[in-house]
């Protein structure tokens, strides 16, 4: 290796090196052999047990889990993409512990972004730990939103390749897009990935105009056939998870209506916008980008025994204050979201020369950027902002299909520190006029530090410091709250002020001893990375540390069964689990262990939501009810008896109290029975009411459009019978026989996007019925009944994928053996 290349290659072995020297510092438990797992980690774990357990055993993987409400593809919980040679390069970022690889990701990846802004390497380091030390990003960490953190990491290195593609790095621009497009889509969060796209959309809207300015549409044309070609290859790489989930994605809550109109809260196409915008950021909540605190901080959070709750709860004479305040959580956040584990922060010191940029920065890329920024803060404001939101709910394509609008942030928080680099950039570059670079610093100090400093001063402008739920929270004993609380959330934020107050002077302070040649750049780039770190990981620290780490032997028994379970787990029947216990349909705890009436995820199948609202829930009502004044299981059993869409969903068991043996219900439908009416619907409202009227054991509701399936009439046979022989979550066997024409229910849930039923070699119509459930119409004689899981969508997303990796794959080798052909040539001149 000559002197030359290993001076290119330096830098950037000190900035890996550097990224897991800041990593392991940040996460020292990890050093100590402690693990964290976030709520949504182990949440999916226990969704996905199911999926998991049997993959291990069989050699073709399942695409259906039967642990969660009724049944369900698991495409969006874990699904194999056997074809998608992307995986690999995701696997070396996984050498790092969980945990620290998010992170490590993060600083890569803003790495190669400002690379491809022509950032040098040295000031690029920087740059990435302002980006990666946001708050968001580790808060994001803390709650296990695993897929979330992957694509806000990726979603740079894309932005990076899309401008060089546009910079007369064509071909380049378009490997990487295709490359790190491909790793966007298959971390698999889709409104991260929507709100990337919206920032390329204007840079592309942007870069159009400049080329029709330019004279250079050509140039711009190519570029983008270049790209189009980088996105072909992207999605064909990814066409497993894109062809199933955008198939299933017809069928969920956000899908089209089912035609049911009185089901109020899940009638319209796509989510509710009182759903969509439940999570929206108060349009002063937008100060916390500046003042972390200005709302409180965490919905539940620490105060300090010198806090005015520390000092009150000293009078009470408790052993030891400081103990007390460390245990106990107060509600600290005072914003109008219904609950946040923290807010966003971008730094103080990103702020200024975010500011310092507009002043400086290339127009080119304000014209691209400020935009972006603008309408995404405006777009968290969700329901603080309904005229924009109400339109980009109608009108923006798959708008409708996102809830926690909040999370726009995360593009205006990429724009801003993306603008602060560059401005850092343009004021250490050589051929910047010094003497110019004064009057921006001060009128951006000025903004930045005079606004922190008005709150600083008069922290009583941000409101009242009170929450509409404090009076519920903080009664008897606890109404102390009610004075001290406030005092103490008007404290943090005026805390918080002086401290960005404070870090906008130092940086301030920094440009200008640099514009008065008191400092050289590479101290200057030195400067900023102590200042961001000493800015941006202390509040990071609020939400994301130590105490978020257990010991692994801790972690790995935090999933365990309880009495209720065990008993439960000696039946070796089919059966399905409601457990009281839990937030019923928002948690998937029970899964880890049985088939689920209820469960937890954000894409649930629309006719189950509608089925949860008219009839199930009612249905809980009444059990509930009946548990307050029934003692003995003689007098809960008619209530059992009466649960028909429960029944037909399978519930054996209830959990009414995790230490003691569950209810056993007798009265549930089984797997499969044989009916003896059929009832027509005229449409999806009647076919709702009519299941939670029929007698489920003996009737069935079907459609009218649907009924020609089934015969006119049934002829009655004591004898027949039908019962379920072998269970797999995707292949169930069952034994039948008959001596007249029957029409069988299954405890299944309809998806006709997959399921087969094959009976002596013919297949057979799987018929919808009783709203959600699968039917057939079976043929006299003694037969077995098999249903398979084989969407075709899988097989040709696999067939594109394997099509589409190969294609990248040579495409990369085809780029480097020009670039060793191109530089031989220039070595032999």
């Amino acid at each position: 290796m000559t002197k030359n290349n290993f001076s290119k290659i330096l830098p950037h072995v000190v900035a890996l090196l550097l990224f897991i020297v800041i990593s392991f510092a940040y996460f020292t438990a990890i050093i100590e052999g402690k693990q964290m797992v976030g709520h949504d980690t182990q949440s999916w774990r226990c969704m996905a047990n199911e999926t998991i357990t049997y993959n291990e055993s069989h050699d073709s993987p399942t695409l259906w889990t039967d642990a969660m409400f009724g049944g369900m593809p698991n495409y969006q919980i874990s699904m194999t993409q056997p074809n998608n040679w992307i995986q690999y390069v995701e696997k070396v970022i996984s050498v790092f512990p969980n945990t620290i690889d998010k992170v490590m990701l993060y600083l890569i990846c803003f790495y190669i972004l400002l690379l491809a802004f022509g950032v040098n390497p040295w000031m690029a380091m920087v740059g990435s730990v302002a980006f990666t030390f946001a708050s968001y990003n580790f808060i994001i960490i803390a709650a296990g939103h695993n897929s979330k953190a992957i694509t806000i990491a990726y979603m740079a290195p894309l932005i990076g390749s899309v401008f060089l593609a546009f910079r007369n790095k064509k071909i380049l621009g378009a490997i990487l897009t295709a490359l790190f497009l491909s790793l966007a889509i298959r971390a698999n969060h889709v409104q991260i990935l929507y709100y990337t796209l919206i920032i390329l959309g204007v840079l592309g809207i942007v870069e159009l105009i400049y080329s029709i300015k330019d004279k250079t549409l050509a140039s711009y044309l190519k570029s983008i056939g270049w790209l189009a070609a980088a996105a072909l290859i992207a999605v064909g790489m990814n066409a497993t998870t894109l062809l199933t989930t955008y198939e299933y994605s017809q069928y969920t809550m956000r899908g089209k209506s089912n035609g049911l109109t009185s089901d109020t809260q899940n009638s319209q196409h796509g989510l509710n916008p009182d759903y969509i915008t439940q999570w929206s950021y108060g349009v002063g909540e937008t100060m916390t980008l500046l003042i972390p605190d200005f709302y409180g901080g965490a919905s539940a959070g620490n105060l300090s025994a010198d806090s005015e709750t520390g000092k009150k709860i000293a009078t009470f004479n408790v052993p030891s204050v400081d103990d007390v305040m460390k245990q106990m959580k107060l509600p600290l956040y005072w914003g109008d979201q219904p609950g946040t584990s923290g807010p966003v922060y971008l730094g103080a010191v990103v702020l200024l020369l975010f500011v310092l940029g507009l002043f400086i920065v290339d127009k080119k890329i304000k014209w691209w950027l400020v935009p972006v920024i603008i309408l995404t803060i405006m777009l968290s404001w969700g329901k603080n902002f309904m005229g924009l939101t109400n339109f980009f709910i109608e009108y923006m394509p798959m708008y409708n299909k996102f809830r926690t609008v909040s999370m726009t942030l995360v593009a205006a928080g990429f724009g801003i520190t993306l603008i602060a680099l560059l401005a850092l950039k343009k004021i250490l570059d050589p051929s910047t006029d010094k003497k110019l670079l004064l009057k921006p610093l001060f009128i951006s100090a000025g903004i930045v530090g005079g606004i922190a400093l008005i709150f600083a001063l008069i922290p009583s402008l941000a409101g009242s410091f009170t929450s509409s739920t404090d009076a519920q929270q903080f009664k008897g004993d606890y109404s102390f709250l009610l004075e001290t609380v406030p005092l103490d959330r008007k404290a943090l934020l005026r805390a918080d002020a002086w401290r960005s107050v404070a870090f906008v002077l130092l940086s301030a302070g920094v440009v200008w001893l640099y514009i008065k040649n008191y400092l050289k750049a590479n101290l200057v780039i030195a400067a900023f990375g102590v200042l961001f770190l000493a800015d941006l990981v202390p509040v990071c620290k609020r939400y994301l540390n130590n105490d978020n780490f257990q010991e692994a032997q801790v972690i790995n028994n935090s999933i365990t069964p309880s009495k209720a379970d065990n008993y439960i787990l000696q039946d070796k029947s089919d059966y399905r689990v409601l457990d009281a216990t839990t937030d019923m349909f928002n948690d998937a705890t029970p899964s880890y262990f049985h088939k689920n009436v209820g469960g937890y995820h954000a894409a649930k199948l629309r006719r189950y939501q509608e089925l949860i609202n008219m009839q199930i829930m009612p249905e809980l009502q009444q059990l509930f009810a009946a548990f307050g004044h029934t003692k003995t299981m003689d007098q809960l059993n008619p209530t059992l008896d009466s649960l028909g869409v429960l029944n037909m969903l399978n519930m054996k068991y209830i959990i009414y109290n995790k230490e003691t043996a569950p209810i056993t219900n007798p009265y549930t439908n089984g797997t499969c029975w044989l009916v003896k009416n059929i009832r027509v619907a005229a449409d999806a409202n009647e076919e709702m009411k009519l299941t939670g009227e029929i007698n489920t054991k003996t009737d069935v509701v079907v459609d009218k459009s649907l009924a020609g399936e089934l015969p006119a009439k049934l002829t009655p046979d004591t004898s027949a019978r039908i019962s379920l022989t072998t269970y797999e979550p995707n292949r169930l066997l069952y034994k039948y026989s008959s001596k007249s024409e029957q029409v069988a229910v299954f405890s299944e849930i309809f998806y006709d996007k997959g399921w087969v039923a094959v009976a002596n070699g013919k297949e057979l119509p799987i018929v919808r019925v009783n709203y959600l459930l699968r039917a057939l119409k079976l043929e006299p004689g003694q037969y077995d009944i098999e249903f398979r899981f084989d969407p075709k969508s899988y097989s040709i997303g696999n067939t594109l994928s394997l099509i589409s990796s190969v294609i990248l794959v040579l495409a990369v080798l085809g780029y480097i053996v020009f670039l060793f052909i191109k530089r031989r040539d220039e070595f032999d001149k």
